[in-house]
């Protein structure tokens, strides 16, 4: 009976306050209730999460947390980046097809100014088109060019090729070349 409490220590434990729940560890959350406005404002701009952990002065980490335990900076985050992505796609999608808006023509005749409503126009942009497709159909416009003797899943092309059909495709292979 060594090891166990005496009398008198039991009742010394039974007679202090109890806690409410968990003990409480590590230091309070630097977290505060204008941080969800104030992260959907910021990745409406463009802030990936490492740019938001340094404007709230915290480690990345305890963005992913914050993003865990309080919902509506999550929601906040997840709203700003879907909208500042739309908008750029949308953007991006107008350059590639082309597009055209109104604009105001201010010149000075004849000693007075006269304001002009004007249409610019912008024709497709090359660059912005090929972006486009090979971000949304990256199987057929990707630079990667498939150089074996598998598909882009990685299965054997002419398995099921008998001899004759694989000096077929060589003989058409060697026409393209010339």
């Amino acid at each position: 009976m060594k090891n166990q409490p005496s009398k008198e220590t039991t009742k010394r434990a039974a007679s202090r306050p109890k806690k409410n729940g968990p003990p409480k560890a590590g230091r309070p959350s630097k977290y505060k209730k204008e941080y969800p406005s104030q992260a959907y404002k910021l990745c409406l701009l463009g802030a990936i999460d490492q740019e938001l952990a340094d404007f709230f002065e915290v480690n990345v980490d305890t963005i992913n947390e914050w993003k865990k335990k309080f919902v509506e900076f999550s929601v906040s985050i997840k709203k700003g980046k879907r909208l500042a992505d739309a908008e750029v796609a949308d953007k991006l999608y107008q350059r590639a097809t082309g597009y055209e808006h109104s604009d105001l023509d201010i010149k000075v005749v004849n000693h007075k100014i006269v304001k002009t409503t004007i249409t610019k126009h912008y024709p497709p942009d090359t660059t912005a088109g090929i972006f486009w497709l090979k971000n949304r159909q990256k199987e057929k416009w990707r630079d990667k060019i498939e150089t074996g003797f598998t598909d882009n899943s990685g299965n054997d092309r002419y398995s099921n090729m008998s001899d004759d059909q694989v000096q077929e495709r060589i003989n058409l292979l060697l026409k393209r070349k010339k």
